[in-house]
């Protein structure tokens, strides 16, 4: 199951795996303690030789927790226990924070915290960018680690801090229709129940918590911080009233015009680790389109449950006479999807 993020209990999951090999190095006991969780889960994925690529584990905690100084004083908090990833270039670390985040909100705890050596730089550096602050560090038998704390009872009004949270007063709202066979690439968590697994690929524009869509329609009145409802045109397999549906939230980081760029190859370098076109692509479109813009978006919700082409105009009030490929909706039209598509209703913040 390359590609795929699987929820596997411990006792599952093969310990004598290389990829353990630098947790056994780090923390004494480590085996004992990966036995011990034999009936809990982690998320793993695995590569195409089936040896594991990353490994991800969650647990709920009631607080206040002592063994940092200072203490945690929350009382219902999330813990990254163990995190692991083996770069590789495809962004799977984003990914992964995506999984975690998405778990910490599903359980409406009241922040969410890990703890690292300095040594592990580029971790750290990525926790940083999604709104973990150093609050603390934990001394053991393994050395001193640093503890990053990302509270979710927070706004602080900023796209990227605040991920996946968003605030939705006084900002645009559109829906944006993408074709199938780009959006399970693009959009991994949003994939439909009977799509073919195998189309999740490690790569980076599906494992990044951050998309570029780039369109030909007239959405140049998109700004920052603006929210898009993607919706999955139908593939042909059945009516199209059930078979299309809204799968996902995100928030626009920037809009670019074609003009915007100075030449093909600044073009290129923008979009090509966020877009599911190749290099090849991307300069073929360039080239042959006059109108183009590139949206820049964060992938902030999957929807739990997908909202079909029907309940969009009988149960949201989209006309079905419209051209649905870019059409502005109502601050009553987005909640009523927030309410049909099962969001947790703490991922809104007004």
């Amino acid at each position: 199951m390359e590609g795929l993020i699987l929820h596997k209990r411990f006792l599952e999951i093969d310990l004598n795996d290389p990829f353990f090999d630098s947790l056994k190095e780090d923390y004494p006991g480590f085996e004992e303690w990966f036995n011990r969780k034999s009936g809990e889960k982690a998320y793993v994925l695995y590569n195409q030789e089936s040896k594991l690529d990353a490994f991800l584990y969650l647990k709920i905690e009631q607080g206040p927790i002592h063994d940092v100084n200072p203490p945690l004083l929350n009382e219902h908090l999330m813990k990254i226990g163990t995190f692991k990833i083996n770069p590789h270039g495809t962004r799977l670390g984003e990914r992964f924070i995506k999984k975690a985040l998405d778990s910490a909100v599903y359980e409406n705890v009241e922040g969410i915290y890990v703890t690292a050596f300095p040594k592990h730089d580029v971790l750290i550096e990525l926790f940083l960018k999604y709104g973990f602050i150093k609050l603390a560090e934990k001394e053991s038998s393994s050395g001193t680690e640093l503890v990053f704390w990302k509270t979710l009872k927070e706004f602080k009004s900023n796209v990227l801090l605040d991920y996946p949270r968003l605030s939705q007063r006084g900002k645009g709202k559109y829906l944006l229709s993408i074709f199938p066979e780009f959006h399970t690439r693009l959009f991994p968590d949003s994939i439909l129940r009977n799509e073919r697994f195998d189309a999740i690929e490690d790569v980076s524009h599906t494992n990044s918590i951050h998309k570029v869509f780039i369109s030909s329609a007239p959405v140049s009145r998109l700004q920052s911080e603006d929210i898009i409802i993607i919706y999955r045109t139908s593939d042909g397999v059945g009516p199209a009233k059930y078979r299309s549906v809204a799968t996902s939230i995100c928030v626009v980081e920037a809009l670019k015009s074609k003009s915007e760029f100075k030449d093909q190859e600044e073009f290129v370098d923008y979009c090509r680790k966020f877009s599911v076109y190749s290099v090849d692509e991307l300069k073929d479109l360039y080239e042959k389109k006059k109108r183009l813009y590139v949206i820049k978006m964060t992938y902030n919700v999957a929807l739990r449950k997908r909202v079909t082409r029907e309940r969009l105009i009988n149960e949201v009030g989209i006309d079905p006479s419209d051209r649905w490929t870019f059409i502005e909706i109502t601050d009553n039209q987005f909640d009523t999807i927030l309410m049909a598509g099962d969001s947790h209703e703490s991922l809104i913040v007004d």
